[in-house]
């Protein structure tokens, strides 16, 4: 009995450092895309921001909410055979996730300290360490159950439904400018959770729930290159209490409190809402 636990310990551990040369290849080509896109992403800049990360061609105003609306917008490109997967909670438990086991956890997954893998683990346990600001629950998952469990604690006992992005033949090139081919619908929802993924070896999720008014819009897109996005926008209508110094007041302006702030959601990206209950019949 004891060998076999042995055995598959060493296989989820081989495993988990497979996920690990993925994730590295992944990023070692983004990092060599992005350098390709400088000429492309030169078209839209404007006063510096596009200087900080082209990645941040995701927010908006909200009365940009409208068919025919044109705006540059990044959406990521990921290859589903290299992404990292979601553990499952009897792995995610087996293996500590804390700023503090740092150390065990390179020694773990063969990274070399002040490597950028390691400095991007080191920044995502902190960050899932952070205490929530007023009016938000947030917590990091790196299992479905663990995610789904605390999603129902924000939102409580209820069947859930998964809001993502959809990319329909997106080319190499990340940011390009895209048309609002119809009036964007609105998602009927009083409370959701949002869930981002997180630089780490294997799949970990920054899930938050913020009370106040947040609208959820589904957006049809047209690329000028042809391609299509169903994309899935929130519109966070109270930012009173957002950190003056958020990235979102130095792309779009203003400061907390000014105005709502609205983003795209990237296509790895999770929503949790309360599923509408379905009409019985009498």
């Amino acid at each position: 009995m004891a060998s076999s636990s042995s055995s598959c310990t060493f296989i989820f551990y081989a495993l988990l450092l497979i996920q690990l040369c993925s994730a590295r290849e992944l990023v070692d080509k983004t990092l060599k895309h992005d350098q390709n896109e400088e000429d492309h992403i030169n078209i839209y800049k404007k006063n510096d921001i596009y200087d900080l990360d082209p990645a941040l061609n995701v927010f908006f105003h909200v009365h940009d909410l409208h068919s025919g609306k044109k705006m540059p917008i990044y959406f990521a490109v990921n290859d589903p055979s290299t992404t990292p997967r979601l553990l499952t909670r009897e792995q995610s438990n087996s293996i500590p996730f804390s700023s503090k086991k740092l150390a065990y956890l390179l020694e773990l997954t063969s990274l070399s300290e002040g490597s950028s893998q390691a400095r991007a683990m080191e920044q995502t346990l902190k960050q899932c360490e952070l205490d929530a600001t007023p009016g938000e629950t947030r917590f990091c998952a790196s299992s479905l159950e663990s995610m789904l469990d605390s999603t129902r604690g924000i939102l409580g006992m209820v069947k859930l439904k998964p809001l993502t992005t959809n990319i329909h033949n997106l080319s190499s090139t990340l940011l390009q400018g895209y048309t609002f081919l119809k009036e964007p619908l609105e998602i009927n929802v009083g409370d959701m959770v949002a869930c981002h993924t997180m630089a780490y070896p294997y799949a970990v999720y920054y899930c938050h729930g913020q009370k106040g008014y947040n609208r959820v819009f589904e957006i049809s897109l047209g690329g000028e290159n042809g391609n299509r996005v169903d994309a899935i926008a929130v519109c966070h209508m109270d930012t009173s209490m957002w950190d003056s110094d958020h990235v979102a007041f130095r792309v779009l302006g203003g400061q907390p409190g000014s105005s709502p702030v609205c983003h795209f959601l990237p296509a790895d990206n999770i929503v949790w809402i309360p599923a509408p209950e379905m009409p019985t019949r009498n």
